[in-house]
């Protein structure tokens, strides 16, 4: 029996002897696509070939790419675990062809390799064409059909639909129709019963899709139309874990040996064995998917947070531990504890996952740490909203009430559902969906954006020449109009371009591009898709002229500054710190950097102190920028560069030299050090779990924050008479304030003693009750503390009533002795019906309440209620 790492490897051998280039995979976490927020097809990075944005290095690659599908069309989470067979991560097994073969030599590969290479028995396959689709002018795929006849017979070639067997890339863009491989694993006496022909796309657990083969040769328009590819694309994807359960003899994904050395180290933490409990199965397949995703999307440079793909990693995260804390008895961490046989399983074929352990073990933990807390604190709320669903005899709580339970504190509707079912009540089902789908709506509506059809003026590669130009003559390539949240701009490409597009942390360049009186403000260059978008508010009244491209150059020396100070502060923090520090992440703009790192604990003020000191001496040697474009990615690393984890590198990459700074960059920098004038960090703080981060400025900034220091240390010393030792004289202000506060506390303590007596001396006896009441002027604390020091006195019969006013703000304050609580008086909602008057509300408990308002005047009136309710 093949294990999982023979046939990942068989796959790759068997293209590679057919002419295609292997690949490494990219990583799950994409940086530079809008679009989309995680690698979710083996396609997507060659998404820039297949659009015709850079040109194929290669015409024929193969590779094993790691995916993650959990948001948009591809949502499968909540699937993830209840079954045998779906996944948030999975690996896609895949080749590719760029105007080069097409689908016979696909089909024709497919069957070879499955059958002839892996002895799959050829009476389980079937293959789906698409059946065309009139309405559009699509005829069934018979080329494909043709091809399939010359494996298989005719009756296990079915004809697809266009949801199953047309696939797209979007709304707009390549697509293509597409052939599916399905193999049916049943035994033979399942088979001989119902046949295969039948349960093909009928979510069969034992009649799956392994393979797809993707023939691009239309791309779709903005008008829904399409049009012919000029190179037309195959592009193949087949699941891993699928694969390696046919060719294991498993019924299910997690049997293999991809996931069994994870669910048995589970069973071990947990003392529970696989196969005894339905419902300890399906949390076993959870926590063994997700743990994979969690630690890969750490590995990758994303991590936990409450916004975009940081949230979709913490949900997962979340989902994994609820299911341990529900049917596992997991009430502490350890998810992190699987690291170790992770790291086993998978670390042979992604070594990252070795060279980053500690630091995924640390933000998995402190994340377990976090939900765990919340999770008790939203069982708690649960149980509040139990208690006063069943006072009002209802019998099940509302959907609004569950959907914040589900957005706040992750419980999702079955764990809600599952706590209540204990407590005979139910769910308001249509209530929480409603609330789901206003979520989804509102979301949906954040993020919609109408994207127009590219107006293609000429053909060409875009130039970058922004690393040697500020400003350089210019055409327009193409252009596009996009409406986003009821605003309209424009996408530019020129063909030659000095701006410097939104990538790797630094920010896009701005400017102008002037054609005569003609000139248009550029308000962001980005990156998409391997293209510098050049964004506007308007198009060039001739955009078919030649323009003059010229770039902020302010803002871009400002930048330079802050991005090779980002350089020196990484080389001083590895000096300082220890080598075990390395960038995770970085933002770079004309007024400031940040720079995130892995590093375990605070870094102390002594330390940041040194850190600056070095990379100021850096400054001061006014090192000359040593660039080398252009550099095989061996020697590049050979010259001393780090490759970052979860970046994707090209074959030759840009190298960025200051001395012995040496990184591996495509942003742009100072000619010299010295040209950073100086470097100063501003905060130092935690961002994650092993992640902290320092934002420092340079330049003419840092000018700017001595220059506000000094005056404000010059307004400091005129208030306390130029004292020559200045430290000393505050310090002195502050023993002589504090000793003043103290004799003012006494004071007041003395002045509430007497006008408490005073208040007891004028005290009403009403029916037993001995009321004290005040109206006027008086500081909140201290009617506060009259309160309390009555109800020390005076044991029984108490009721102080107060209307007070601090400031002009009205006051109601109501305290009442025990014996009176238990008559059934009750200070919070005496107080609380008396404020309506006042234009307020407040509360408190029932021997002590106080509320605030708006309306002064009424507070005579509000004071009579208040007596009246108790002594009425």
């Amino acid at each position: 029996m093949l294990t999982a790492k023979e046939i990942r490897e068989s796959f790759k051998d068997f293209f590679r002897e057919r002419g295609h280039q292997i690949v490494p995979s990219a990583p799950m976490v994409i940086k530079d696509d809008p679009t989309l927020m995680f690698t979710n097809a083996g396609m997507n990075q060659f998404k820039d070939i297949i659009l015709g944005n850079v040109p194929a290095k290669y015409k024929r690659v193969a590779d094993s790419q790691k995916c993650l599908r959990v948001s948009g069309k591809h949502n499968d989470l909540e699937e993830v675990g209840l079954d045998t067979y779906h996944h948030t991560m999975f690996e896609m097994l895949g080749n590719w062809s760029f105007g080069d073969y097409f689908k016979k030599e696909a089909i024709d590969w497919s069957w070879e390799y499955l059958v002839d290479v892996l002895k799959i028995d050829p009476a389980r396959l079937y293959a789906t064409v698409f059946e065309g689709y009139a309405s559009e002018g699509l005829e069934r795929d018979n080329e494909a059909a043709s091809y399939w006849e010359a494996h298989l017979p005719k009756d296990h070639i079915i004809n697809g639909n266009r949801h199953d067997n047309f696939w797209e890339m979007g709304d707009t863009g390549p697509c293509g129709p597409c052939s599916e491989i399905h193999i049916d694993l049943r035994s033979d006496a399942e088979r001989a019963e119902v046949d295969g022909l039948k349960l093909v796309n009928q979510s069969h657990p034992q009649v799956i899709e392994i393979w797809n083969l993707v023939f691009m040769q239309y791309n779709r328009k903005a008008d829904g139309s399409l049009e012919p590819l000029p190179a037309r694309v195959i592009d193949t994807g087949m699941g891993f874990e699928r694969l390696c359960m046919a060719l294991q003899g498993k019924t299910s994904n997690y049997d293999t040996d991809v996931f069994q050395p994870i669910i048995g180290e589970i069973g071990r933490l947990c003392g529970k064995k696989y196969g005894d409990d339905p419902k300890v199965d399906i949390a076993m397949r959870v926590i063994a998917d997700h743990i994979r995703t969690i630690a890969f999307s750490i590995t990758d440079g994303q991590l936990p947070s409450n916004a975009k793909a940081g949230y979709v990693i913490r949900r997962i995260l979340r989902r994994a531990v609820r299911y341990g804390y529900t049917f596992l008895g997991q009430k502490q961490a350890f998810l992190y504890k699987l690291l170790d046989i992770l790291i086993e399983t998978m670390g042979d074929a992604y070594p990252e996952l070795k060279a980053q352990k500690v630091l995924i073990g640390k933000v998995i933990k402190e994340e377990e740490d976090a939900f765990l807390r919340t999770l008790e604190t939203g069982i708690k709320l649960l149980d509040k909203v139990t208690a006063d669903t069943k006072a009002a005899g209802k019998s099940e709580i509302s959907g609004r009430d569950a959907f914040v339970l589900y957005d706040t504190y992750g419980f999702p509707l079955d764990l809600t559902e599952l706590i209540l079912k204990e407590k005979g009540l139910g769910v308001d089902i249509d209530e929480f969906n409603a609330q789901m789908q206003q979520q989804k709506e509102r979301a949906r509506n954040a993020a919609a954006v109408e994207t127009g059809d590219w107006v293609v003026l000429k053909e060409g590669e875009p130039e970058f020449v922004g690393y040697d130009m500020t400003e350089c003559d210019a055409e327009i390539l193409r252009y596009r109009k996009v409406k986003q949240k009821a605003r309209e701009f424009y996408q530019i490409v020129l063909d030659r371009t000095p701006f410097y597009a939104e990538m790797g942390g630094q920010v896009g360049d701005t400017g102008k591009l002037i054609s005569g009186n003609d000139i248009v403000e550029i308000l962001q260059t980005k990156r998409e898709n391997n293209l510098s978008i050049h964004i506007a508010e308007r198009l060039p009244e001739d955009v078919t002229a030649t323009f003059h491209a010229v770039i902020d150059k302010e803002a871009r020396r400002a930048t330079a500054c802050n991005h090779t100070a980002t350089h020196l502060l990484h080389e001083a923090l590895r000096e300082v710190l220890g080598t075990h520090v390395e960038q995770k992440g970085s933002y770079v703009s004309p007024q400031s950097l940040r720079f995130d790192f892995s590093h375990f604990q605070k870094v102390t003020d002594e330390e940041l102190r040194k850190v600056e000191m070095i990379a100021n001496r850096k400054v001061r040697e006014a090192i000359p920028l040593d660039e080398h474009r252009n550099v095989p990615i061996a020697e590049a690393k050979a010259m001393g560069a780090m490759a970052l984890f979860g970046e994707k590198y090209g074959e030759e990459v840009r190298v960025i030299r200051f001395g012995s700074s040496v990184e591996l960059c495509g942003g742009t920098h100072v000619s010299n050090t010295g040209n950073i004038g100086m470097i100063k960090i501003i905060t130092e703080s935690s961002i994650a779990a092993g992640i902290r981060r320092i934002e420092a400025i340079t330049g003419a900034r840092v000018e700017e924050t001595m220059n506000a220091l000094q005056d404000s240390l010059k307004e400091i010393g005129i208030l306390f008479n130029n004292a020559p030792n200045l430290l000393q004289a505050i310090h002195k202000a502050i023993d002589e304030n504090a000793e003043l506060r103290k004799q003012a506390e006494e004071y007041v303590k003395e002045k509430m003693i007497v006008l408490k007596d005073r208040m007891v001396k004028s005290a009403e006896s009403i029916d037993g009750v001995k009321l004290i009441r005040f109206i006027g002027p008086m500081p909140s604390d201290m009617v506060k503390g009259i309160a309390f020091l009555l109800r020390g006195e005076v044991s029984k019969g108490l009721a102080f009533v107060t209307a007070t006013r601090d400031k002009d703000k009205p006051l109601l304050t109501v305290m009442l002795s025990d014996d009176l609580v238990a008559d059934g008086k009750n200070a919070s909602a005496i107080v609380r019906d008396a404020a309506k008057l006042i234009q307020g509300g407040g509360g408190g408990q029932p021997y002590f309440a106080q509320a605030g308002g708006k309306n002064a005047d009424k507070l005579t009136e509000a004071l009579d209620k208040m007596v009246s309710s108790i002594v009425g």
